[in-house]
């Protein structure tokens, strides 16, 4: 069956909170990189000139530190802009519209760099001696050039990482979301379910014996009262969803009290253990319409339920053979997806022939809160 269901906005995007955080942690990382960087450089610039006598050991310092502040300027005003910049899915996009400011960007650091050393040099009463003019514009123009397509060439991965990051986990909640929906689908079709069979039971007394009708519609009141309390938890305490199954049990068991006998066997310690609300009911019902309805022989149901290896082990199981339709049904077909979308191989149900014994056989994970469907 098709699901059809409304997925909000705000699941289908990440959250502006998320995505700042996300483009903070980039902007760190790269300012970091970008600080070792300048840093190794300066200490392979001091170390080339550490042992000639005609360099003063503060002019390798300078002129790291003349470059560095221009360019760094640049990285900064990238940054910012990165922040309304598109096109990270067309890369020649991005670096073009990156890469448009370079002729900027060059003539100013290339001026800054040389005024700030001149300048520098006169302050302590010495020339500043360098190449031709044309050859240190060129010189520098290529370096740079060189330098910012390096430097966009990192900016660029580590956006398109975050940007990564941001579409996982807008699929991750859409996915959520579908689950979500699928499970509500799923639960709904559970009550009218249920209630339909138990109507039929009520039906086939009415004309027979009016006053067990009558107890058995009280009984039925009740428990609907019960499943509308559940609202749309998916998973509620196994306590409660015990009482559910008792009221239907004892609907059931004034039809078939000739014929059958019902044995409880819970541990004590598993009562607060979460489990997917009306989980257990389709299974008894099966018990009731393929094991008590088709049998002339008294028939024995056992609801069982303890907990093993850090498991939640639940049976349902009647006297009897396992027949095509009991194992065909829409309540086990339900049971085991709504299983999936909430713990996904961590969790199964099983019907099969054990002994004299048809057994449905529920493990799932111990205590497992709702964290959000599985994928």
């Amino acid at each position: 069956m098709a699901v059809e269901a409304s997925v909000p906005a705000r699941s289908l995007s990440a959250s502006p909170t998320t995505a700042r955080a996300a483009s903070l942690v980039n902007d760190r990382a790269i300012y970091l990189l970008w600080a070792v960087f300048w840093a190794f450089m300066t200490v392979v610039e001091i170390q080339d000139h550490f042992y000639n006598q005609y360099v003063r050991w503060w002019e390798p310092l300078l002129w790291q530190v003349t470059s560095a502040i221009p360019t760094t300027l640049w990285l900064i005003a990238q940054r910012r802009q990165q922040r309304y910049a598109g096109y990270l899915e067309r890369p020649l996009l991005w670096f073009v519209h990156h890469l448009k400011w370079l002729p900027l960007a060059c003539i100013t650091t290339i001026c800054f760099m040389y005024i700030a050393r001149h300048s520098a040099y006169v302050l302590v009463d010495r020339q500043y001696h360098h190449e031709p003019w044309l050859f240190v514009v060129v010189y520098e123009t290529l370096k740079l050039v060189l330098f910012a397509s390096l430097w966009l060439g990192v900016a660029f991965a580590f956006s398109s990482f975050e940007q990564w990051l941001l579409e996982r986990q807008r699929l991750a909640k859409l996915q959520q979301s579908f689950a979500e929906a699928q499970l509500s689908q799923l639960k709904s079709q559970l009550r009218p379910h249920f209630l339909f069979n138990a109507l039929n039971t009520i039906s086939a007394l009415m004309h027979s014996d009016v006053s067990r009708a009558d107890h058995l519609l009280a009984q039925l009141s009740e428990l609907l009262r019960s499943t509308l309390r559940l609202g749309d938890q998916q998973l509620i305490s196994l306590h409660e969803e015990l009482h559910v199954l008792g009221l239907y049990a004892q609907i059931m068991h004034e039809r078939f009290s000739d014929r059958v006998s019902l044995r409880w066997d819970i541990a004590p310690e598993i009562h607060d253990a979460q489990v997917p609300a009306l989980l257990l009911q389709p299974l008894l019902e099966n018990a009731f319409k393929h094991g008590v309805e088709k049998s002339r022989e008294p028939v024995q149901v056992e609801i069982a339920g303890h907990q093993a290896d850090g498991s939640l082990h639940l049976v349902v199981r009647n006297t009897g053979l396992l027949t095509h339709d009991a194992s065909s049904g829409v309540g086990l077909r339900n049971g085991r997806e709504r299983l999936r979308l909430l713990f996904g191989e961590a969790a199964r149900l099983e019907l099969q022939q054990d002994g004299g014994w048809v057994t449905a056989h529920v493990v799932m994970p111990l205590n497992s809160p709702l964290h959000g469907p599985a994928a």
